[in-house]
């Protein structure tokens, strides 16, 4: 028991969220976790994930959720904006990006909106970015916005429009790194013209 107990203790002096899988990986198994949250040692978080109590709560709560679960994603377009500041504004829903035949990984309290993309896509304009302590992988300001072009239907042309201006402005890319994206996403001639516009 005093094993279990340290073993516990460890895991509380770390001050994060951690999952079933490291806590077993410590020796604490998933019983114990559940009887030390009803004796409020442990708070769950979500399932499969448990925090110190009082652990003050991290704002992309539901990033580090799905980095627990060991999900494979990148965050992208509306949330990815968030990141980089291009807005303020709070998405309604989590929106990632999954490899294509991927299962959709699954959030108790948080609506997921997602896409799938093909390797090169999937692969291209990743960033790891620390958010609150957690590494999370997030697409470059660049790939986000040749992204909003490329699903303008899902998130609006004003948006994509939007972020195009405020990235410019807040010099969040190249227009070398911004056309390379472009062609990634196959979206060259769909941007071409604002871009060309901006600089006129």
């Amino acid at each position: 028991m005093t094993e279990i107990n340290n073993a516990l203790d460890k895991l509380l002096r770390r001050k994060t969220s951690f999952s079933v899988s490291e806590a077993e990986a410590q020796g604490v198994s998933r019983q114990q976790l559940s009887r030390y949250c009803r004796q409020g040692r442990i708070e769950r978080l979500a399932r499969g994930v448990y925090s110190p109590p009082g652990l003050a709560i991290n704002p992309y709560l539901d990033m580090e959720l799905l980095v627990k679960k060991q999900a494979n994603f990148v965050v992208c377009l509306l949330s990815a904006l968030r990141i980089h500041n291009f807005t303020s504004q709070l998405p309604h829903s989590l929106w990632i990006a999954i490899p294509h035949g991927a299962r959709l990984p699954k959030l108790e309290h948080t609506a997921l909106s997602c896409i799938r993309l093909t390797k090169k896509p999937y692969d291209y304009g990743v960033e790891i970015h620390d958010l609150h302590g957690v590494k999370v992988k997030v697409y470059s300001a660049a790939k986000t916005v040749a992204d909003c072009f490329k699903f303008r239907n899902k998130v609006g042309m004003d948006v994509a429009l939007e972020a195009l201006r405020e990235g410019y402005r807040l010099k969040l890319f190249t227009v070398s790194e911004l056309m390379d994206a472009a062609a990634i996403c196959r979206i060259t001639k769909i941007i071409s013209p604002y871009v060309e516009s901006l600089f006129s």
